[in-house]
């Protein structure tokens, strides 16, 4: 071969590399953690002198159907659940707004199979397929945050002892919480200090903190210090206690993930391949599968596999769902 193609493609193999380097320095820029970090400082520093005066009132988010959710959800029997559950995502939207997502793209499923001059059977599943999608990103929204919260309790816990060794009181360390760490656990950390400070007793603040964040390493370290309020002893140390704890279960709960991982897939591809399978074939033999929705044999086959199928798919997350 002819050396100076040899050196062409090494000094093209230089060259990508270089510009793929360049490109994620770039991006590492303005996107990584550091980055991150940086600007919010920046931004703390810029709008600490010209921060206006601010109401104590602790208002909700302003949204357009904020009335559905206050008069008609609130006094239903699992209303308050759900409202809880859907601030708890922060994703800022509200159970109305949800609601509407549903039902507008429920309807969306339920009239293109029948324009396509489908079987109701296709609307019917398609209609609760898409009216479950924003359930379903709410769902991974609400996940994501409670389990970056759960990472973040350690290091709190750990400032918070630096505090009281350092001679603060509770509430100066959570207030160093709220303005120290990061979201999203520094905006609860604030309210929580805010609510004290406002004149709310501190048991009920902590016990209101415990119900916005439905996390078990949260109430443990709730009950400790509502139980050393009353008995007494070394805050500090019983923080740091805490701390240890909840790192080696996280550190247990990484591993478990680890090892579950392959059974998660596992679910994933056999609860989604007979859809993606009969999907197919419907597109390239349409006749093929006819038989599945005129015949009503071909209505009770798919009933009972899609029955089985939901069986099995609830029998592996139970399997492969283990809580430590």
């Amino acid at each position: 071969m002819d050396p100076s193609y040899v050196l062409f493609f090494v000094l093209l193999f230089v060259a990508v590399v270089l510009a793929i380097e360049g490109g994620y320095q770039v991006w590492a820029s303005k996107n990584s953690a550091e980055a991150k970090r940086v600007a919010a400082r920046l931004r703390t520093l810029e709008e600490h002198g010209t921060q206006a005066v601010t109401s104590i009132e602790r208002r909700a988010a302003v949204r357009r159907w904020n009335w559905i959710d206050d008069s008609v959800l609130a006094g239903l029997p699992k209303g308050p659940e759900l409202l809880r559950y859907v601030e708890t995502s922060g994703t800022g939207r509200g159970v109305a707004e949800m609601l509407l997502y549903s039902a507008v793209l429920g309807l969306i499923g339920v009239i293109v199979p029948i324009v396509l001059v489908k079987p109701w059977t296709f609307s019917l599943l398609l209609g609760a397929v898409l009216a479950s999608l924003p359930w379903f990103w709410l769902g991974r929204k609400r996940t994501q945050r409670l389990r970056l919260f759960e990472r973040q309790i350690p290091e709190a816990l750990d400032l918070m002892g630096r505090a009281l060794r350092a001679g603060h009181a509770f509430p100066t360390g959570v207030k160093m919480v709220g303005d120290e760490m990061p979201e999203p656990i520094a905006k609860d950390f604030r309210m929580l200090y805010d609510e004290t400070n406002f004149g709310m007793s501190q048991n009920e603040a902590l016990m209101r903190l415990a119900d916005r964040v439905p996390i078990d390493d949260l109430r443990y370290f709730v009950i400790a210090v509502m139980i050393q309020r009353e008995s007494g002893g070394n805050l500090a140390e019983l923080l740091d206690n805490i701390s240890g704890i909840v790192r080696a279960r996280l550190k247990l709960m990484g591993e478990v993930r680890t090892l579950s991982a392959e059974g998660k897939l596992s679910a994933w591809i056999l609860g989604l391949l007979p859809f993606c399978v009969g999907a197919l074939i419907n597109i390239v033999n349409p006749k093929f599968m006819d038989v599945l929705w005129t015949d009503p044999v071909g209505l009770k086959m798919v009933g009972g596999a899609l029955v089985m199928m939901a069986l099995g798919v609830w029998w592996m997350r139970g399997i492969i769902k283990i809580r430590v």
